[in-house]
């Protein structure tokens, strides 16, 4: 009898885990999405920052007949020593549809 007291300790304890509901996964939150502009009396600077990596910078000119420009990020989880692409190089987009 004294082996069997906790052999039956064990079966209930096992019961009692499987009886519990099953936690059920969660999605992913939302990542933390930043629009930030910031203004003066030339300029306008559009920034996206999505989990704290910029992802986008715009620059518009209050100036008529200047075309609003991006400048190249960087993207997370690059070495930016290996990285020979135009980082903070300004570009133009001609077409857009």
């Amino acid at each position: 009898m004294r082996r069997a007291l906790p052999c039956l300790t064990c079966c209930v304890a096992v019961l009692a885990m499987s009886a519990q509901p099953a936690a059920r996964a969660q999605p992913a939150p939302e990542p933390a999405v930043q629009r930030t502009v910031s203004e003066d009396d030339h300029v306008r600077i559009e920034e996206l920052r999505v989990r704290g990596q910029t992802q986008r910078v715009v620059v518009r000119s209050k100036t008529p007949g200047v075309a609003p420009y991006e400048i190249l990020t960087t993207e997370g989880g690059r070495d930016l020593s290996q990285d020979k692409r135009g980082n903070g190089r300004r570009v133009w987009h001609i077409l857009s549809f």
